[in-house]
């Protein structure tokens, strides 16, 4: 009876653990790197047609996002989650394959021009829909046996609408153990979803630590912040532009509007309308409503029994068809557009920065996460100029950010679900980056006295002796090197010409406006066609 961290060790991204018990091998969670990689991970130790069954946390994408990787790689096993994570990815799944496919025929196109091979999808529709039929729904607080001798259920992370912690009892020669995963620990207060809820016992934890260092700051009353950004921006005649996430983040900002609209918190301007504009953040609403009695907490559950849905109102217009995303900006009236992707990265969010970025009197409110490298990152930095769709763009509105509502709990609620949990031997702490886990990974010593390991990927642990058998050490990911270990000689090159273009620059000021303007415009075509 063994377990084995895959990934998010050390890293925030790419949720996978693998277990042998019972004479099975199966996956808790098998999600897909996010962002910057720090450490390699290693590959799972079978291949995915011998993987017997899959725990589902939830349906964040750095959890499920290679379970049609899996399907595509032989895996017919079952895919155990509750029924609403099955319901998101149901639609988020097949919206990752939809940008997988896009984003490989984008490179191909670019390697095409430069005589290369075209670039092969990660995976497929197919295999994303391959992967869906192979959902099992359980609700929550309810054992279920997987096969002989496990047995688990699952309980309400309050991370996202159908997250969980799941608790896995496994029975091997006489000998017991269970484990609890945490999956992602919600914030306490949050809209429409429950807090999260407590799990009574264990004999090991495999936890989150995305924010075991931090303490969450948010504004004491939400909904009247945002009103006042509403008020601000409609007054001057602008519109409020909110690159947002869609599954979570979109349906919390619903919420927040009805409330303001409902308490009249906005003045003069009655009835104004909120576009949201993300065909993945309209399924996933309604995935919200379908799923409200057995998700949503006792306030939103009020609505529900006055027969009002607490995430819809007047004004609500919800865009589907590319057409209609572009008639948005032919609206004059002050309104909102709420869009995806919550980073600007990708989605029709794009295209209305590029629509209203320039003028004045528009404010883009950030209210999630914007990571480094990001052009979210950059709006928020200051920005003054960004390109979009090869063309430069004016950062003239106003750039605002809304802090709070965070998705995941912080160390003070991270060690308060800890210390719930009774008759621990070990908490094993991943999903954080290095500095979060191995402060965590302390915290929990000096708080609670407990025994805590922060793994590597790689890293192994016996359930049955209780004893590390493999004690990984970090690899870092390699920065363009040669199989020497040293910089690449195209690198150095690379790097060189990078140095000329900088002095051609330095020295260019006091040269033809028009030279100037062809070299400018060569700089921009080159970025276009390399950038990612």
């Amino acid at each position: 009876m063994k377990i084995m961290f895959i990934g998010a060790t050390h890293e925030v991204t790419g949720s996978c653990t693998y277990i042998e018990a019972c004479g099975k091998k199966f996956l808790v969670d098998f999600g897909m790197q996010q962002g910057e990689d720090m450490f390699e991970n290693v590959q799972i130790p079978v291949a995915p047609g011998n993987i017997d069954f899959v725990l589902l946390t939830h349906a964040h994408i750095d959890h499920s996002g290679l379970l049609p990787l899996l399907f595509a790689g032989g895996f017919k096993g079952e895919i155990h989650s509750t029924t609403a994570t099955a319901n998101l990815c149901s639609v988020m799944l097949q919206d990752s394959a939809h940008i997988q496919k896009f984003e490989a025929e984008w490179r191909s196109r670019k390697a095409k021009r430069r005589g290369e091979p075209d670039y092969e999808p990660l995976y497929t529709m197919d295999d994303a829909v391959g992967a869906i039929k192979l959902f099992v729904q359980h609700p929550y607080d309810t054992p279920v046996e997987i096969c002989e001798g496990i047995s688990v259920y699952f309980r309400d992370a309050g991370h996202l609408l159908g997250s969980s912690s799941i608790v896995v009892t496994m029975t091997e020669n006489g000998e017991t153990r269970s484990v609890a995963f945490s999956g992602d620990i919600g914030n306490t207060d949050q809209p429409l979803i429950r807090d999260p809820q407590f799990i009574d016992r264990a004999d090991y934890v495999v936890m989150e630590s995305t924010y075991g260092n931090r303490v969450h700051s948010r504004p004491t009353d939400y909904a009247t912040a945002l009103a006042d950004i509403l008020q601000k921006t409609f007054d001057r005649g602008g519109s409020l532009i909110i690159p947002s996430f869609a599954v979570g983040r979109t349906q919390e900002m619903l919420y927040f509007i009805r409330q303001i609209k409902d308490e009249g918190l906005v003045k003069g301007h009655d009835g104004f309308p909120v576009y949201v504009d993300s065909p993945l953040a309209n399924e996933a609403t309604d995935i919200f409503i379908n799923n409200r009695e057995s998700c949503y907490d006792e306030e939103a559950l009020s609505y529900v029994r006055r027969g009002v849905n607490p995430i819809a109102f007047e004004g609500l217009i919800r865009t589907v068809s590319s057409d209609d995303s572009r008639a948005i900006n032919s609206d004059s009236r002050p309104k909102v557009i709420i869009s995806a992707s919550g980073m600007c990265e990708a989605g029709r969010i794009k295209h209305h920065l590029k629509h209203n970025l320039w003028i004045p009197q528009n404010t883009v409110l950030f209210v999630g996460y914007q990571a480094i490298n990001t052009l979210g990152r950059s709006l928020v930095d200051g920005a003054r100029k960004v390109r979009l769709f090869g063309e430069s763009i004016s950062v003239l509105a106003e750039i605002r950010q809304l802090p709070g509502i965070s998705g995941h709990a912080d160390m003070n609620g991270l060690t308060a679900w800890a210390k719930a949990i009774s008759g621990v031997k070990k908490y094993f702490i991943i999903h954080g980056d290095a500095p979060s886990a191995d402060s965590f990974a302390q915290r929990l010593r000096t708080e609670l006295g407990a025994d805590s390991y922060a793994p590597y990927s790689g890293a192994e642990f016996d359930l049955i002796s209780g004893k590390i058998t493999v004690d990984a050490k970090p690899v870092p990911i390699p920065k363009m090197k040669n199989a020497v270990g040293n910089i690449s000689e195209c690198y150095s090159e690379l790097v060189t010409a990078a140095d000329r273009l900088s002095r051609l620059i330095k020295y260019s000021n006091g040269r033809a406006n028009a030279d100037m303007r062809k070299l400018t415009a060569a700089i921009n075509r080159l970025c276009d066609d390399w950038e990612i």
